[in-house]
């Protein structure tokens, strides 16, 4: 165990992160960036190796889950959704309602975590992306049973410190989980096509992912700055009889339109599934 040189901090004050895999330490990172000091925040993590590299890095407490809910009164669990019920089973003797859990365990629903818990304990669900990384992450949040407005704004507070939040029904975070928090992985899996096409065409791979990176984040940019539909900003690039065209004729011959929509379908029914274990 590794103590901060600021030293515990008041659990009112305090978050315990439960979990330091990616997106754990991407949310940890964002914390110790924004308003959070590292004796502000413990950390429980499983594997030793993992905890320890989390506790020399980021100066952290690492400590179990029950000491970390001693420790502190908001309780971020960001542990695989196959992991959720064995960490419920440790924290449920320690936890009160006098506690908030925030949880970014991927399909796990409030309900879920509810009945593991004592009665009464307020619960908001969050689905971020990988982009948390890089402080681009975008997080919907929705609130449990028990979860009220300030609950939910320390959730948006403890989100908003890796990219932006904004806040949806449960009902609708399977969709979320499908469209934004797989959604990386669409890009860049478009991405490498798109490169892996432009050394079929004779350039070197370097310069290929130069000439698409960039354009991703200028397409980007012209999507969120330009208030402009996607058709739009589209046809401003479709001349007749041009290149463009030819190639979204290829797009469309070959169904990649409704093998995109299939493959986020697929992705919100997988959502489901993990959230009923």
């Amino acid at each position: 165990m590794t103590t901060s040189s600021t030293g515990p901090a008041p659990a009112g004050r305090t978050v315990a992160l439960l979990g330091g895999g990616k997106i754990g330490e991407a949310l940890l990172s964002g914390l110790l960036r924004g308003a959070r000091a590292p004796g502000e925040v413990v950390v429980s993590e499983k594997h030793a190796e993992r905890a320890g590299y989390l506790a020399t890095t980021y100066g952290v407490r690492t400590l179990t889950p029950a000491q970390a809910a001693a420790a502190a009164r908001t309780l971020l669990v960001a542990v695989k959704p196959q992991d959720i019920d064995a960490l419920l089973a440790e924290l449920a003797p320690a936890v009160t309602p006098e506690h908030l859990v925030v949880s970014v365990a991927a399909g796990v629903t409030t309900g879920r975590i509810e009945r593991a818990l004592p009665a009464g304990v307020p619960v908001v669900r969050c689905m971020p992306n990988t982009p948390a990384l890089v402080d681009q992450a975008m997080t919907a949040v929705a609130p449990g049973s028990h979860a009220d407005a300030a609950h939910l704004a320390t959730a948006e507070e403890l989100l908003g410190a890796v990219g932006r939040v904004v806040q949806v029904p449960e009902s609708q975070l399977d969709a979320v989980t499908a469209l934004s928090g797989s959604g990386p992985a669409y890009f860049f899996f478009l991405v490498e096509a798109m490169i892996d096409a432009g050394i079929l065409l004779g350039l070197p791979r370097a310069l290929a992912a130069e000439l698409i990176v960039q354009t991703a984040i200028g397409s980007a940019t012209m999507l969120r700055d330009s208030g402009q539909h996607p058709v739009q900003l589209r046809e401003a690039v479709t001349s007749p009889g041009g290149t463009t065209i030819a190639a979204i004729r290829e797009l469309e011959i070959h169904g990649v339109r409704a093998a995109l929509l299939a493959a986020i379908e697929a992705a919100a029914k997988r959502s489901r599934e993990l959230g009923a274990g």
